[in-house]
């Protein structure tokens, strides 16, 4: 919504401000069409030349993040220190083999169906099994330490996998102004060509040459830019959530009281996705 928002503005403002100070808008959207496609053009050509198929989707999947927004809110955070929390609770209390039916079909689970939401992210319950499974597997004489390196490698190769949308999205803001320029170059070459033609005809053609420029600016730093810069921080804050279980497992391992654990996990978040001390405290007892 507020992208929608942004764009609208941004929109009004730039061309809004221009038509009123006295600017000619016809000429622009004359230039429009064919410097918005020679840059458009050479924009997804090398995007296509520099991703895959896979990397074209996880592409268009980071635009919509910048539309969607985070796909947690602070519910989904409270609930994920909620399951962890039961989870590693069955484990000190009732041992690895009751907890093993948990983990191995997370789906059948009671516990995880009290939390469709979560369960529905696969990378969310694969961290959570797959941690948890090497705990069960050890028997209890795994290093809690390496458990933790295991977790971060895994951390970082989801945290890459994210980010690569963003990166592609920043290189394309990056390489836009040069496009424009790509685009005013060729329009001066039209001119050059027709430089027998009378002074207001060729000072139409080098307005329109300019609007390349323009546009290549516009874009970069008024749309692409941003956009790579929303669509991170709407990844890290989802990538939050698996800090936290990773936080609540080796907590756990440790040894620390639970109450710490849960404290050290909430107390963890942005305030935008930390849950009131009282809920989880409350939601815990009540659990």
């Amino acid at each position: 919504m507020f992208a929608a928002i942004g764009i609208v503005i941004l929109l009004v403002m730039v061309f809004g401000i221009f038509t009123f100070s006295g600017g000619n808008i016809i000429a622009v959207l004359y230039a429009l069409p064919i410097e918005m496609g020679i840059i458009c053009g050479a924009a997804i050509g090398g995007l296509i030349i520099g991703n895959n198929i896979a990397g074209l989707k996880a592409l268009l999947g980071g635009v919509a993040k910048v539309f969607t927004g985070p796909r947690y809110s602070k519910a989904d955070f409270l609930d994920c220190i909620f399951l962890v929390s039961k989870l590693m609770k069955i484990l000190r209390a009732q041992g690895p083999l009751v907890l093993e039916p948990h983990i191995e079909d997370p789906q059948a689970s009671l516990i995880f169906a009290e939390y469709p939401r979560l369960l529905g992210d696969e990378k969310l319950v694969a961290l959570i099994c797959d941690t948890l499974r090497l705990v069960v597997v050890s028997s209890g004489t795994l290093d809690t330490h390496a458990v933790e390196e295991v977790m971060d490698n895994s951390l970082k190769t989801q945290h890459d996998e994210a980010i690569a949308p963003v990166n592609s999205l920043q290189s394309l803001a990056d390489a836009l102004p040069a496009l424009g320029i790509v685009a005013a170059v060729l329009g001066v070459v039209k001119t050059m060509g027709a430089i027998d033609q009378p002074p207001e005809i060729l000072g139409a053609m080098i307005g329109s040459a300019l609007v390349g420029t323009f546009l290549g600016v516009l874009l970069a730093y008024g749309f692409v830019g941003p956009m790579a810069s929303r669509a991170r921080q709407v990844i890290e804050s989802d990538g939050a959530i698996y800090h936290t279980v990773k936080q609540i497992i080796i907590a756990s391992l440790h040894g620390h009281p639970q109450p710490l654990v849960i404290e050290a996990a909430r107390s963890g978040l942005m305030q935008v996705n930390q849950p009131a001390f009282a809920d989880v405290f409350d939601g815990m007892h009540g659990n």
